[in-house]
């Protein structure tokens, strides 16, 4: 059964195709957690002609009651005329104690104030109160009386959301799909193509629902503009509120004084505050007072303004753009370096749970967005609110125990994007080993990123450095866990000569550097031969060249004998090129080099890559090398030399991901994102 049949099949009246709220929407300013609510009750089907009607039907309603601000005065006249009539809005209330004592909402487009509201809504609905407005539907009253004191009133109001959702029946629906289903789904139902994702690229997408999820989770993604980190934040739920950086003071965040009494801001009544262009504007001056309480309520859940403690459960998100790439932050500032002035100090950023590398993420190209199905958004929104009430941290300690080193804060900040990870794509607790740690290498490199910073922003942090690793229970193996951004920059995967056949087992992420002064002045050891060794790479990596992996195997050689099945495609037969490439660089001028190809593909294509081997075999003959190639059906892949080296490839040469497009990564491979790949050097008897 493929993906779309299993979705519809379990998840029936509770998904969507994800491209038809953007038919729908067109330009209307309107959360698509609201479009997707009403294509629920039309369009939830696969059935073309269904999908059709119900998109008329879906803009019918949307034309007719969607409230425009340009149309608000003709909305009133018909209201009036009708003497009721049914609306969308954004709506928000107030408690009026001064004369009336009733609560009175306002309508944001249609543009009416003060209009009475029963107290049954708002304790139905205490969102109303949080200042920011709920989308709802509700009929409009219209009173033609003379003797009416107010013309407007609400006969009923049902905020955009979907009531209830069923947790068992979804987690019991989750073991029909494997991970990498499920994952998928995820995707499509945050409005993407997975096909367009490699794994560690999902992981960083999905990341950006750890707030909803998991209570006072504190996540900060910096990255380029046009990478959807706005989009998820305001438009998948109506649990979450979006707020401008330069709009935020210590009053709507937390508590309003009012006379005698203590109004509650957006963290008392949101499940997600999302502090939106979190980076430094010049010329805003930001409230030391609520930096500090906001630096109170990370930490310890709770904030005072002066009267009483509130304790709250909001998680928050601080988005924002970078201003330099990588490599630069790294060698001249931070990865902070982007964000207010007033919040680089160790003791705000310390709270950080995660943060997601926003640089690795692309920009967004419209034909990325997915036509698939997934869930409705109203539906994933209250589904991850409920799972926000259960705790699946515990699990962790049965597959590893971390570093003494960590401090308490480290500790928290892992076991929480754990257990947020779990809830996502394991909400049923049926996991393996290997997944486990997938997930808890995830979680540790989110938090090392933060304290790496801190080490260079706060010097007091230098004092108890935090070794970010842990031992496999019960095997017994320590692992090490490195950012990628530090691989890439600093060569790390390059490891020293081994002193003993013992050690010559390496991996490119067994360093941990903690003071990043002494990172920069340290250099790689100069190798003065080639080495028998082992290397890992890791996912999304970059800072990879054939010329680093193979140059000095190779040089000297004059037969090379390649085996992989898998040169067959346009992109791996150009990995074959630079390979060869390599090659000519490597030897010397007047030097000869046979070099004989084992691969294999199907007999439909075979005559293709015949023609695509023998125009290679003519366009390197001019520089001095005899390429030969031969089919056969082939598992392992490697590269023999008359050198004396075997060199064992997980995944032959196509260790790159795919280029798309223009792109500079076409000409320079360091700058290219790898695949997850081992490679081991052994000598051979030639």
């Amino acid at each position: 059964m493929v993906l779309k049949e299993k979705i519809l099949t379990h998840f029936e009246g509770k998904v969507v195709r994800k491209d038809l709220a953007t038919i729908v929407k067109g330009n209307l300013p309107v959360p698509t957690y609201v479009i997707e609510y009403l294509l629920a009750q039309y369009c939830a089907s696969d059935d073309e002609q269904l999908i059709a009607d119900g998109i008329e039907s879906v803009k019918d309603i949307i034309r007719n009651n969607y409230v425009h601000r340009a149309d608000a005065e003709k909305i009133k006249g018909r209201i009036r005329h009708h003497g009721r009539f049914r609306i969308i809005d954004k709506v928000k209330v107030q408690l009026n104690d001064k004369l009336l004592n009733q609560y009175e909402a306002d309508f944001e487009n249609l543009g009416i104030k003060n209009i009475p509201i029963s107290d049954a809504d708002v304790q139905r609905n205490p969102k109303f109160l949080s200042g920011n407005g709920v989308w709802s539907i509700l009929t409009l009253l219209y009173d033609h009386a003379d003797t009416a004191k107010l013309r407007w009133g609400i006969e009923d109001i049902k905020p955009i959301q979907i009531s209830a959702v069923n947790i068992d029946e979804f987690i019991d629906n989750r073991r029909h799909f494997s991970t990498d289903e499920w994952i998928d789904l995820l995707v499509h139902s945050i409005g993407l193509k997975p096909e367009i994702l490699n794994r560690r690229g999902k992981f960083i997408q999905l990341s950006r629902l750890l707030p909803h999820i998991e209570n006072n989770y504190n996540f900060m993604e910096l990255g380029p503009k046009g990478t959807g980190k706005t989009h998820i934040f305001q438009e998948l739920s109506p649990n979450g509120v979006l707020v401008s950086g330069g709009d935020v003071t210590s009053a709507r965040l937390f508590v309003k004084h009012s006379g005698n009494k203590e109004i509650l801001g957006l963290i008392g009544y949101w499940d997600v505050v999302t502090w939106d262009e979190y980076e430094h504007q010049p010329g805003k001056k930001i409230d030391p007072t609520m930096i500090e309480t906001m630096q109170n309520y990370l930490a310890n859940k709770s904030f005072n303004r002066g009267g009483a403690t509130h304790e709250a459960t909001a998680s928050m998100a601080f988005i924002g753009n970078t201003k330099h790439t990588v490599p630069y932050m790294l060698k001249n500032t931070h990865l902070f370096e982007s964000i207010p002035d007033a919040f680089i100090k160790g003791a705000f950023l310390d709270r950080i749970h995660y943060y997601s590398p926003g640089w690795e993420v692309r920009v967004l190209k419209k034909t990325w967005f997915s036509d698939g199905f997934g869930f409705i958004s109203d539906y994933l929104a209250e589904l991850l609110h409920e799972l926000r009430k259960q705790d699946f941290s515990p699990l962790m300690n049965q597959y590893v125990k971390f570093d003494n080193s960590l401090s308490e804060r480290d500790h928290n900040a892992i076991r929480k994007t754990f257990s947020g990870l779990m809830k996502l794509i394991y909400p049923d607790k049926n996991i393996t080993k290997e997944e486990a740690l997938e997930l808890i290498d995830f979680a540790v490199e989110g938090r090392k990123r933060v304290k790496d910073q801190l080490y260079i922003i706060d010097e007091t942090f230098r004092a108890e450095p935090a070794l970010f690793s842990y031992t496999v229970i019960p095997d017994g193996e320590v692992v090490s866990v490195e950012t990628l951004e530090r691989l890439a920059s600093q060569g790390l995967f390059q490891p020293l000569k081994p002193e003993s056949e013992d050690d010559a087992d390496t991996d490119v992420e067994d360093k941990n550097a903690v003071n990043e002064q002494e990172v920069k002045t340290k250099r790689p050891r100069i190798q003065p031969s080639p080495q028998v060794k082992n290397i890992t790479v890791r996912e999304n990596q970059s800072g990879i060249s054939y010329q680093m992996l193979f140059g000095d195997y190779v040089k000297g050689a004059t037969q090379i004998t390649i085996e992989d099945a898998y040169i067959r495609f346009p992109y791996q037969i150009k990995n074959l090129i630079e390979f060869l490439s390599l090659i000519a660089q490597q030897k010397e001028i007047d030097a000869d080099v046979k070099v004989n190809l084992v691969t294999w593909n199907t007999d439909e294509y075979i005559p293709d890559s015949i023609d695509a081997f023998d125009e290679i075999k003519e366009s390197v003959a001019e520089i001095g090398i005899d390429f030969n190639y031969e089919f056969k059906n082939i598992h392992d892949r490697k590269i023999s030399t008359d050198t004396g080296w075997d060199i064992m490839l997980g995944r032959g040469l196509d260790i790159f991901e795919p280029r798309k497009g223009y792109s500079i990564e076409e000409f320079l491979q360091e700058h290219r994102k790898c695949k997850a790949f081992s490679i081991t050097y052994v000598k051979n008897n030639s």
